[in-house]
């Protein structure tokens, strides 16, 4: 389905923006980790026997359990995940909004699975990190020496009062996250609403969340699909975040808040968490400053608060208190947990400044490797992250910004032709046709 080549474009000047993007996938592939690693260098393989226990088979816990193998000489190396599917999740957004069939967002995680580990299909339930123990739904307790916790993030839609995933698909009821079958669902609420119009609402939720630029490029696609369609006059379309903040690096805030309400009349209501929805009457109701507020609606796209896992945000690993409090604690620059030496964690688990993004997760899972075989071997820690994250900002279909920063919030673009605060094709393109494939590089440990 993956079908958007423009089509008012020559064919050589096609081609030419082909090869300049695929070149920039490489690049992305193999020096975007430039600007988020520092100090690492490849070693020659570590002998050892220790036992490296891996939970969550996503992609940080692939990519990591890959460079581990390569890295390590005699270790026993197990990752623990009932989950036998792997999604693309980068891919979510496109499915929901109708670009992608749900097909091309699902794989198989025995695909990447390093031939030498111990799979556990089963789901930890339980962390005893002063025993070095986990404990599964299964009920096995399984010793580690040193553990890395890659585990992702819980949806909480039991924090939205009336709003359970089911609704998704019915009664203009749409969510983007989760899984490709909630993606499929959402277009079809989505498309439903781009054939007639009406009031549209897109909503963020207090805290972190995975991919926060997701909630963004769902509101500015749909939009673009009711000018397509011609009912984009017949709409309404208002974006709810928490507080006073569109995108957490300035530029692209600023000009967030200027370009949804004058370049493609969105309202922006600020100071506006969703608190319930009654899907049957399509109202939902906003927390604001100045006292509940209901909105009638023909299309809500509802993104839940998200946290740790409860056994991370309730037990030892999380923090225990702070901005971060209940997400992994762990120093933000070396992946190390701060409390037990032994434990490292990665990707969207983890308590940092920012980085819940799949790029993020190819920047910090060398970082992750290298230091803990340095961990292993006695060895100083060699690598740091620097909070480098990264987001192909959708604008609407054929152009986005490909916005890349890090903790200190500052620009790091990888291409210098490529201005990141100017909607281009070439962005587009990198998500659309590119991105997928350095992902299952970053997989299998090759990026």
């Amino acid at each position: 389905m993956k079908n958007n080549a423009p089509t008012n474009t020559s064919r050589r000047r096609f081609l030419t923006n082909s090869a300049v993007a695929a070149g920039a996938a490489g690049v992305a592939a193999s020096g975007i980790g430039a600007t988020g690693l520092l100090g690492s260098t490849p070693a020659k393989a570590v002998s050892t026997n220790a036992h490296i226990v891996i939970v969550g088979a996503g992609a940080a816990g692939l990519a990591i359990a890959t460079r581990l193998e390569r890295s390590l000489d005699g270790a026993r190396i197990t990752l623990i995940d009932s989950r036998e599917v792997h999604l693309y999740q980068p891919g979510l957004t496109l499915v929901a909004t109708g670009i992608w069939d749900p097909s091309d967002v699902e794989d198989r995680n025995a695909r990447y699975m390093p031939g030498s580990a111990e799979w556990i299909k089963d789901d930890v339930v339980a962390f005893n990190p002063d025993n070095n123990q986990v404990e599964t739904a299964g009920g096995q307790n399984v010793d580690y020496d040193y553990l890395v916790v890659t585990t992702g993030l819980q949806l909480n839609f039991d924090d939205i009062e009336g709003m359970e995933p089911d609704l998704i698909g019915n009664n203009g009821v749409g969510c983007v996250y989760a899984n490709p079958d909630h993606a499929r669902r959402t277009w079809q609420a989505a498309s439903q609403f781009i054939e007639t119009g009406g009031v549209g609402l897109f909503t963020r939720p207090p805290g972190p969340i995975k991919c926060a630029g997701a909630p963004l490029k769902v509101t500015m696609l749909i939009e673009h699909a009711l000018r397509e369609q011609g009912t984009r006059e017949a709409s309404d379309l208002h974006y709810l975040p928490p507080g006073e903040g569109l995108f957490s690096q300035p530029d692209i805030h600023d000009f967030l808040a200027s370009h949804f309400p004058e370049d493609r009349n969105i309202t922006i209501d600020w100071s506006h968490p969703l608190a319930a929805i009654d899907a049957e009457r399509r109202e939902a109701t906003f927390t604001t400053p100045d006292g509940p507020s209901t909105m009638a609606y023909d299309f809500i796209h509802v993104v839940p608060p998200m946290s740790a896992p409860d056994m991370i945000r309730y037990g030892d690993l999380g923090w225990q208190e702070g901005k971060f409090q209940g997400w992994m604690e762990v120093d933000q620059y070396s992946m190390q947990h701060r409390r037990y030496p032994n434990v490292f964690g990665a990707g969207d688990v983890v308590g940092t400044p920012i980085g819940k993004t799949a790029a993020s997760v190819k920047a910090q899972a060398p970082v992750v490797a290298d230091n803990l075989v340095a961990t292993i071997a006695g060895q100083e820690m060699p690598a740091a992250w620097n909070g480098y994250t990264s987001c192909p900002l959708i604008i609407e279909k054929g152009q986005a910004m490909l916005v890349e920063f890090d903790f200190d919030l500052k620009m790091t673009p990888s291409f210098s032709f490529l201005d990141p605060y100017k909607a281009q094709w070439a962005p587009w393109f990198l998500k659309d046709r590119m991105l997928h494939a350095a992902y299952n590089a970053m997989l299998r440990g090759r990026v």
